[in-house]
């Protein structure tokens, strides 16, 4: 057993996981935090582990020179130091995907994407348990997959693979791989959009013949990525292996629901649909376990879920789009909208948010992205501004006419004016009932 120890660079969730493990196992390390908290602290003095605070630049060198490998907490800027002295060291750069593969040899599904990862990856695995076989939901969830292999219950994985695991794996390979789509993201984190993209491009770099992946063919990106070895299986509205037909969503030619019979039927959750079962069926699932799954369905907190209709005005709550994509994707679902849109960009480019203009009756621009927000859609349409969600409520519905959606579809990131997407969320919709339940 090697001494030298492994360097966990940020000490959260993932990190702490993979922390107890290791030292389960015996295994030395020391772990590093720019700002850890009281929580990260007390892990570390439990498990008898340094913990270094806040290093400064010009320690990365020495620690890494003697690592054997460094574990980096997904999102991690790739402009942090101790990137950069791995790198100069020639120490390797490992993920907690690596780690439980080396651990656990039973079979995981992984599925990436700009948007989406986390409904296929809960639908397919909905599918896989009504089709008889035990998984567990791991990766970019509450449970890191090093944490999930702990359970000796399930059968397989199914894995949501951020580009932030992916683009530090260095042997993972999953059974199954599933690239759902790509849009500019992350820009904050990774270096570049074309190291974002590589990120992604990582799920299918070591595909075997034992390997099936699952490609979205209505996306050109992901479509020039697709493997030519292994299994390769196509989704789509249109085209492909599984695929929207008369009506209904097919598996070749295996019909497994009319689009009538499902809960969500905005195009880009059938293109979700036809994800998931495509995962789920190559993982095993029989049909009858996915239309069971699919019937069932009725979508995820925070994506385009109604949250009230008044006066002939619906009112959504679509908090987790923080892309343009996302943006876009929500308009056409819902259709002639008053948007409400902006907070703390990721660094990206918001103009792809215009793309959905026509279908967009007016913008109320909220946070710290509001002056970008503004310049998007100067002379496409009329744009307001609200200091706060409760002034963008209400000035959403003064615009909004009868047939319209007001839709918070916010294309950033929630992180000047609230903790996370769901409480920017709950609290959109909270200020909608409110003021529904006040109206006379």
């Amino acid at each position: 057993m090697s001494r030298e120890p492994l360097v966990l660079v940020g000490f959260a969730i993932t990190n702490r996981a993979v922390c107890a493990q290791l030292t389960e196992r015996g295994q030395p390390v020391v772990a590093a935090d720019d700002a850890p908290d009281d929580q990260a602290r007390r892990w570390a003095a439990d498990l008898g582990v340094t913990l270094l605070e806040q290093p400064a630049p010009d320690s990365w060198p020495p620690l890494v020179a003697d690592a054997r490998a460094i574990v980096p907490t997904p999102g991690l800027p790739e402009s942090h130091p101790s990137l950069a002295a791995a790198a100069a060291a020639g120490t390797p750069v490992i993920s907690e995907f690596d780690l439980a593969q080396h651990w656990d040899e039973r079979p995981t599904l992984a599925v990436t994407g700009t948007n989406g990862k986390t409904t296929v990856t809960l639908l397919a695995a909905a599918m896989l348990e009504a089709s008889g076989i035990a998984v567990s939901v791991a990766g970019n969830t509450e449970t890191p997959l090093v944490e999930a292999i702990r359970d000796d219950r399930p059968a397989a994985f199914v894995v949501e693979a951020s580009s932030f695991r992916l683009a530090h794996s260095r042997c993972y390979r999953p059974v199954v791989g599933a690239w759902l789509n790509f849009a500019p993201d992350h820009l904050d984190v990774h270096a570049s959009l074309h190291s974002y993209r590589a990120a992604k491009a990582a799920l299918w770099s070591r595909v075997d013949h034992n390997s099936t992946s699952v490609v979205n063919r209505d996306d050109p990106v992901v479509l020039e990525h697709a493997p030519d070895r292994g299994r390769v299986i196509t989704f789509g509205l249109t085209e492909g292996d599984f695929r929207v037909s008369q009506g209904a969503l097919w598996a070749e030619s295996e019909k497994l629901a009319d689009i009538a019979e499902l809960h969500r039927p905005h195009p880009h959750e059938l293109g979700n649909c036809l994800a998931a079962a495509a995962v789920a069926m190559a993982g095993g699932a029989n049909p009858d376990g996915v239309r069971t799954a699919l019937l069932a369905w009725t979508g995820l907190p925070h994506r385009v879920v109604l949250v009230a209709e008044h006066a002939g005005v619906r009112f959504y709550d679509d908090s987790k789009a923080t892309t343009p994509h996302a943006v876009c994707a929500a308009v056409r679902s819902v259709g002639r909208s008053v948007l409400i849109a902006g907070g703390r960009n990721k660094g990206l480019d918001l103009h792809p948010m215009a793309e959905a203009a026509d279908g967009i009756a007016s913008v109320v621009a909220i946070g710290e992205a509001a002056p970008e927000v503004q310049q998007v859609f100067a002379g496409l349409c009329p744009v307001a501004t609200a200091d706060s969600m409760a002034e963008a409520v209400s000035t959403a519905a003064e615009i909004a006419r009868s047939g319209d959606a007001v839709l918070l579809s916010p294309g950033c990131a929630s992180f000047d004016w609230y903790g996370s997407y769901a409480e920017r969320g709950d609290h959109f919709s909270s200020l909608v009932r409110e003021m529904i339940g006040g109206s006379p």
